[in-house]
């Protein structure tokens, strides 16, 4: 492989180091999609994290970008210096999709089976800019049904495993990308984040996964929970990758009325490649540490670990200060009136009528209550019966628009604290991943799982989750949080973290979950 101390593995290279191995001619976009799928076959009877694989398509896509890899290369040795530095740098790459992403003539149900047969007539707004982009799609992967869970085991085609310990979750909803990321199955992958389901899976899994700014990605062919919360965002293995590909997927659509005009900047461009010149980015930071993120129930091990994280970014010369969030504590109930609420109105068109499953034989009201009985899964119910109490005639007021008010004044608080400081610094979860099955009987302890994470969606802010270190041999997530439209300042953050602790023993840790599985 070019580049020096680089794996042999082509599943091990990060996506810039596949970049750089298929521009030298090292690895054809071909070999390196087989690579991945057969690792997929081998690994992922256990772990479950696709709930499908597209080997046709992605051979054909690879197949493509060799193509074009060729074409640039001739055009380098004939003396257009530019030829192979013109390549979009995602090409040859691959991706994984969360399965409630549309893909022209694929699959989607979100992980329920009231979709299960549904073929999408036409690709998302991400789907397309990574058809454009050159990426190779190797398929879809497990998550919990319609987003609605913080452990992947209420995808109703059965929970995905945790690459570290194949015994505990791998954190939700968009569980089944972040195993596959930790589990070198794909070196990049999408998801989605409705109240943390792209930042606790990433802490869980030892990932890197960014909630960007509500409106920076268009949600135009998304499946959608809770619209007004809902957000697109990639996992990687490290900062740089998921800078790429944030970069690819985000920008204006105007198919979706609240994706907004507001120029995307070249993230990965604006992240040093020297760990030296990453690292003094700290220098002069002013961090904000929210003292209620340490959460009542937190994990002695995971404050450890982030607070070390915290003192280590000190050392590098970045300023913590102490910040107040006053009505971070009414995070989870606001967002457990505004997110079942609207789920309960975009979940109403699975009518057994127009498309996806449908259980006839009665009249109409009998086949809708039958096909909603039998295709949805218990927690989508629960929340739908939550949501549709909440906006039901007396209890309007006083509770979905008592919650929208409690918004905005999470909101300022985030406002006011930007006033002083550039970013915030957080635990990602309270604690580490959870075994299968442990919080299934208690809907609050797995909602209390995104206690760190919620407040973020409902102020439509950016936030990143990077590994800060191990307990209980299993990964602890750090976040930054940021003002709108500050992405790249958070992956400055992510990738200055990771250049000071670039010498660290736990960096160098893989998953010992799939240890005894063919690699």
């Amino acid at each position: 492989m070019s580049g020096i101390g680089e794996p042999t593995d082509p599943t091990r290279l990060t996506a810039r180091g596949m970049a750089r191995a298929l521009r030298a001619g090292d690895l054809s976009a071909r070999e390196l999609a087989e690579a991945h799928l057969d690792l997929i076959e081998r690994q992922d009877g256990q772990l479950h994290a696709w709930l499908s694989t597209d080997r046709e398509g992605a051979l054909a896509s690879a197949n493509g970008a060799d193509a074009l890899i060729g074409d640039a290369r001739r055009g380098a040795n004939a003396g257009d210096a530019d030829a192979l530095a013109a390549l979009p740098p995602l090409l040859g790459i691959p991706v994984a999709l969360k399965d409630l992403v549309l893909q022209r003539g694929r699959s989607a149900t979100a992980g329920s089976r009231i979709l299960e047969g549904f073929i999408s007539p036409y690709d998302a707004h991400i789907t397309e800019r990574l058809r454009e982009a050159g990426a190779v799609v190797l398929g879809r992967t497990n998550m919990d049904e319609f987003a609605m869970g913080s452990s992947t085991e209420h995808s109703a085609w059965g929970p995905t495993g945790n690459p570290w310990d194949l015994s505990r979750v791998p954190g939700g909803s968009s569980g089944g990308s972040a195993a596959a990321v930790a589990a070198f199955h794909t070196p990049l992958a999408i998801g989605t984040d409705t109240g943390g389901s792209i930042r606790q899976p990433a802490a869980l899994t030892g990932t890197v996964g960014i909630k960007p700014t509500y409106g920076r990605v268009s949600r135009y062919g998304i499946v959608a929970f809770a619209s007004s919360l809902d957000q697109i965002g990639p996992f990687g293995r490290d900062t740089r990758d998921a800078a790429l590909l944030l970069g690819a997927i985000a920008g204006r659509d105007e198919r979706d009325s609240t994706s907004a005009p507001i120029p995307v900047p070249d993230y990965a461009a604006e992240l040093p490649e020297s760990d030296d010149e990453a690292a003094g980015l700290l220098r002069g930071a002013r961090l904000g540490l929210p003292r209620q993120y340490f959460v009542k129930g937190m994990e002695p091990g995971v404050e450890a670990r982030v607070r070390e994280a915290v003192a280590a970014l000190e050392t590098a010369g970045a300023e913590v200060v102490e910040v107040d969030l006053p009505h971070t504590d009414y995070g989870l109930a606001t967002y457990y009136i505004i997110a079942p609420a609207e789920a309960s109105a975009n979940l109403a068109r699975y009518d057994g009528i127009r498309y996806g499953r449908a259980d006839r034989g009665r009249d109409v009201l009998g086949d809708y209550l039958a096909t909603r009985g039998a295709g949805f899964g218990a927690e989508v119910k629960r929340r739908i019966m939550l949501g549709t109490y909440a906006l039901s005639a007396g209890y309007y007021d006083a509770y979905y628009l008592k919650a929208q008010k409690v918004r905005t004044l999470i909101k300022s608080d985030f406002d006011k604290a930007f006033e002083s400081v550039d970013a915030l610094v957080a635990p990602t979860s309270p604690t580490v991943a959870f075994p299968l099955g442990a919080r299934l009987d208690d809907p609050v302890a797995m909602y209390l799982s995104d206690a760190c994470t919620l407040p973020v969606n409902v102020a439509g802010l950016p936030g990143i989750s990077v590994p800060c270190g191990f307990s209980e041999d299993l990964p602890v997530g750090l976040q930054f949080i940021g003002k709108p439209w500050d992405e790249g300042r958070l992956f400055q953050l992510g990738r200055a973290y990771e250049a000071i602790t670039a010498g660290a023993d736990w960096r160098a840790r893989e998953p010992s979950g799939l240890s005894d599985l063919p690699s």
